[in-house]
């Protein structure tokens, strides 16, 4: 974290926050990331890896929550931070100096929004993904801690900002799923939260959206968002999107 001088207590304080679960290979990159921030809370849910003792070692303050859901933990999360801005980053996730640099300027100016969306830049199966929705896939995770929270379904929780909203011109590194295995294993569950979701809204359940929907997916991402110039990453994304929505009103059905 972040040592204290004199210019860094003029300017508005930054926690970052950091939900986890098993998360030992990329959490030490994530981390030290962050040691430009005033203060990082990793709330863990129940790992049984070496998670939360490479969290301690490395600063952070570990507080052990049972799972209450995405944006609820993320909410619980916030609510352990002390500082002025809040700052959210997964366990694959990397801020780069560039970023570092451009996050600092924003909170400490006079014309500061409510909140910030970043871009997320992907690696997977060995290269940088471009297209396909996966880049620029705008997040939004930086926020005025007074001016927002995190929706609370059950899956795709996103940061409501109370406030105007700017776009970081600089991305933040995701390193993904670690093989095609990991993200299937990832795809079936969130399709079964995705499927909870949709019987909360009171969707229909029907073999038609179950044969059109994965069909519509694949070609949003693999044509109309270009996925097919990734390669065979980019096809793969796009059959394992396609299965995600399958596998989502299957459920449903």
């Amino acid at each position: 974290m972040a040592p204290q001088n004199k210019s860094q207590a003029t300017r508005p304080t930054l926690a970052a926050t950091i939900i986890a679960l098993n998360e030992e290979r990329d959490l030490p990159r994530c981390l030290e990331s962050l040691r430009f921030v005033d203060e990082i809370v990793l709330v863990d849910s129940g790992s049984t890896d070496r998670t939360v003792e490479i969290a301690k070692k490395m600063g952070a303050k570990v507080v052990l929550e049972p799972w209450r859901g995405y944006g609820a933990q993320k909410n619980f999360a916030m609510q352990q931070t002390r500082s002025d801005w809040v700052l959210n980053v997964d366990a694959d996730e990397v801020i780069t100096d560039a970023l570092r640099e451009e996050i600092l300027r924003e909170i400490a100016s006079k014309q500061a929004a409510a909140g910030y969306a970043v871009a997320r830049k992907t690696f997977y199966m060995g290269r940088w993904i471009k297209h396909g929705g996966w880049y620029p896939n705008y997040v939004t995770r930086l926020v005025d801690r007074s001016k927002g929270e995190w929706t609370e379904p059950n899956v795709h929780e996103e940061l409501s900002v109370h406030g105007d909203l700017k776009k970081l011109a600089n991305p933040m590194l995701h390193y993904t799923f670690s093989d095609i295995a990991d993200q299937v294993r990832t795809n079936m569950r969130y399709a079964k939260q995705g499927a909870l979701d949709l019987k909360t809204r009171g969707t229909d359940a029907s073999y038609f959206r179950l044969l059109a929907k994965p069909l519509g997916k694949f070609c949003e991402t693999y044509f109309l968002k270009l996925g097919c110039l990734d390669g065979l990453a980019g096809f793969i994304i796009s059959i394992n999107a396609a299965h995600s929505m399958f596998l989502k009103y299957a459920y449903l059905l």
